[in-house]
């Protein structure tokens, strides 16, 4: 089967930074599902991994964590699906990836393809919606207010992959303000179309913008990326007692002794944690998939879809690759069949 890889870590810029290469057919055992792949997105996880993950001498290493595709084949413990069922998921980060034409994954981080998208729209959904998904509601638990605190989610960079996804999640399943922060008027633009109650700048203080709305201190802050940059003010701007989430990882090491005065909690969400460690929850990511299927296909939510850049190879990936790493991209850059 074709597919694409790596076999050294490289600057997308080198000439064989990602290459197209054939593998051997996978067979499904376990609860495993054989997909054949109709299409991928492309998040800031596969850029990290191809930078700077070991691979062995003579062996190639395959990217791609988001797919949409269809069940070929179901090893013997499957109980979820069938042959034939169309699927999305986010895979695993310690398994070979989806960019390849057939890729196995295991059933319970498998959800039920959205029916009203196509399998494009559907592949820009799984890892962002597990994500945000997982931070709002399994681990900052939104759900559970702060008492005196403003009942608000700052969520900071409010455009990306996972923050686009997370302001409608937020606007449909809770009844928190959103708060969403972009630094160029098409992003923040975009951060509105979404359903952002609200929209800050964060190229610039976020604690004096908040502050200038006379509303009060946030109960929760959701940070998807260069949260070593807005640490000061974070723990400005949110309420004692507040939840602080994240996502990325910071260049430089944070101090949590900062939190001590206010009595923050923060959490810090991997949604491959639960896949990885095969934890006695792993089925919630099948669970949550099926949600945000139907919550699209009842047109509450939608696909974050911005662009697709063709079929699934080496040349077109490199692409894709760059324009993740300039960290200017809006919504989720998705590649279709190959």
């Amino acid at each position: 089967m074709r597919a694409v890889g790596f076999n050294t870590p490289q600057p997308i810029t080198a000439e064989t930074s990602l290459i197209d290469i054939e593998l051997p057919m996978p067979e499904a055992a376990g609860r495993d599902l054989l997909v054949e792949i109709r299409a991928i997105s492309v998040n800031p996880v596969d850029t990290k991994v191809r930078r700077s993950a070991p691979v062995e001498p003579g062996q190639h290493r395959i990217l791609g964590y988001d797919a949409a595709g269809v069940v070929k084949a179901v090893g013997p413990g499957v109980k979820l699906f069938k042959p034939g069922d169309e699927v999305y998921y986010a895979g695993v980060i310690n398994r070979p990836g989806t960019n390849a034409e057939f890729h196995l994954v295991d059933e319970r981080i498998v959800g039920f393809k959205p029916k009203t998208l196509s399998f494009e729209e559907a592949a820009a959904l799984p890892l962002t919606a597990i994500t945000a998904y997982e931070t709002l509601f399994h681990r900052m638990k939104v759900q559970d207010k702060v008492a005196g605190a403003w009942n608000a989610v700052l969520v900071i960079g409010g455009a990306g992959g996972v923050g686009s996804i997370a302001i409608q999640l937020l606007r449909e399943l809770s009844d928190v303000t959103v708060i969403g922060t972009g630094s160029r008027p098409e992003t923040q633009a975009w951060i509105k179309e979404l359903g952002a109650h609200h929209v800050l700048d964060h190229s610039k203080p976020m604690a004096p913008q908040l502050a200038q709305m006379a509303i009060g201190a946030p109960a929760f802050v959701f940070s998807t990326t260069h949260t070593e940059n807005h640490l000061k003010d974070i723990l400005e701007l949110i309420a004692p007692q507040g939840r602080l989430a994240l996502i990325d990882d910071p260049k430089e090491p944070m101090d949590l002794r900062a939190f001590k005065s206010k009595a923050l909690s923060v959490h810090w969400e991997m949604m491959f944690a639960r896949a990885v460690f095969q934890t006695a929850d792993m089925i919630e990511q099948h669970k949550l998939l099926n949600h945000v299927a139907e919550l699209v296909d009842a047109k509450k939510i939608r696909t974050t879809l911005a662009e697709t850049l063709g079929p699934i190879n080496a040349a077109n990936l490199k692409k894709a690759h760059a324009m993740v790493e300039s960290n200017r991209t809006k919504g989720k850059l998705v590649l279709s069949g190959f």
